[in-house]
């Protein structure tokens, strides 16, 4: 079922994070900020809203890093053992697959996810350098059909961050499917 992103204040502190890739490498959100900001995109690898953006996730993550915003891929669904295609074995072979060239962590008891209030896959997250929320919305205006893109709204955001503009005005949310809970 598609749910879409909760609202949170514009300049909301956001809290810190420590989480292993699927490798065991541990990873601190203090590590990965640039020096502009920290893009986190709580994701998996079965949802279709999730696989639509997921190229075009990477290559934006490519393009910003040069400018000073480094990107971080979060799954709070890996230890859902209803969810198999999102598991750290799974994770493992998309990272080849998919030429997954940033962190993709493992959220194992979805502690992160539950503190930065995500709601689905994809859920985007542009932070400043002192973790202030900068940009929580969708990715662009079209998630099925890269083709059909009118209006890129993260690298827009991505970009005000990075020329010390205002956050956008109008956030829409991001929209995917659920994640997938652990009771």
């Amino acid at each position: 079922m598609a749910v879409e992103s909760y609202i949170i204040p514009i300049g909301t502190k956001m809290p810190d994070f420590e989480l292993k890739d699927p490798f065991g490498k541990v990873y601190s959100s203090k590590d990965l900020m640039g020096e502009k900001g920290l893009l986190i995109i709580f994701t998996c690898n079965h949802c279709p809203y999730a696989k639509a953006i997921w190229p075009r996730f990477l290559k934006l993550a490519r393009e910003m890093k040069d400018k000073g915003i480094n990107s971080v891929a979060i799954n709070p669904n890996a230890k859902n053992p209803d969810y198999p295609e999102d598991s750290v074995e799974e994770m493992k072979k998309k990272i080849e697959e998919w030429n997954i060239d940033i962190p993709y962590l493992v959220d194992e008891n979805q502690e992160v996810a539950k503190s930065y209030k995500a709601q689905c896959t994809p859920d985007i997250y542009l932070l400043d350098n002192e973790m202030k929320l900068f940009y929580h919305g969708r990715f662009d205006d079209n998630w099925k059909d890269e083709n059909l893109v009118t209006k890129e709204e993260l690298k827009e955001a991505c970009l005000k961050l990075i020329k010390g503009e205002s956050s956008p005005e109008k956030q829409n949310p991001s929209i995917g499917c659920s994640i997938k809970w652990i009771e």
